[in-house]
């Protein structure tokens, strides 16, 4: 699992600068109904666990399609990695759900689902179960994240991007089955523009 995890969040910030360039030559007749953007961030995660902390890189890739009733949704897909790893325990995931944005001028706030798989690495030897009976040094989840953000456009292909994210973990050390980490990034936004290669 933590091989196969981390191949793909690889994947994906690769993915990240090089699918929109691929797609546009692919498909440039899209422009206008689709657009492409990726992102990548810094996020601190409030791993919801005994208070443990982590900090990481976060990359993703959004498709936007037509835009209805003024709204802007999209389909994304992004992974979390932990490099500060914290002392408690570390969460990553890979992620893919529905956003959907509204634009005020250069000021797009959203809201967002998402729902992936994660895996949780215990720090220091493991973590008990809450009966003390078995030390567990890893556990994988199904993870479901709603969340809301904004982006901030500062030219044509650029925007920030600021984002907060409550995502929902089974694990087996704690009573309640469950933690809800909460990951805040922040980062940058490219915007591919299809006319660039000749078409819109």
């Amino acid at each position: 699992m933590r091989t196969t995890l981390s191949v793909i969040m690889t994947t994906i910030c690769g993915s990240a600068g090089l699918l929109p360039v691929a797609w546009a030559q692919a498909v440039p007749t899209a422009s206008k109904t689709y657009q492409i953007s990726a992102f990548g961030a810094g996020t601190g995660t409030y791993t919801g666990l005994a208070g443990g902390k982590n900090a990481g890189i976060t990359a993703g890739v959004d498709l936007g399609i037509r835009s209805y009733f003024n709204l802007y949704p999209s389909i994304e897909i992004r992974g979390t990695y932990p490099f500060f790893k914290g002392n408690i325990g570390s969460v990553k995931n890979l992620l893919g759900g529905i956003q959907v944005a509204k634009h005020y001028g250069n000021l797009h706030p959203y809201l967002d689902i998402m729902i992936g798989r994660g895996e949780i690495n215990y720090a220091n030897g493991g973590y008990p179960n809450p009966e003390g009976t078995f030390q567990y040094l890893q556990s994988a989840s199904t993870v479901i994240s709603p969340g809301i953000g904004v982006d901030y456009t500062i030219t044509r292909s650029f925007a920030v991007k600021a984002d907060l994210q409550l995502q929902h973990y089974s694990t087996p050390v704690t009573t309640s089955g469950s933690f809800y980490a909460k990951p805040i990034t922040i980062g940058v936004v490219y915007r591919l523009h299809f006319d660039r290669f000749g078409s819109r």
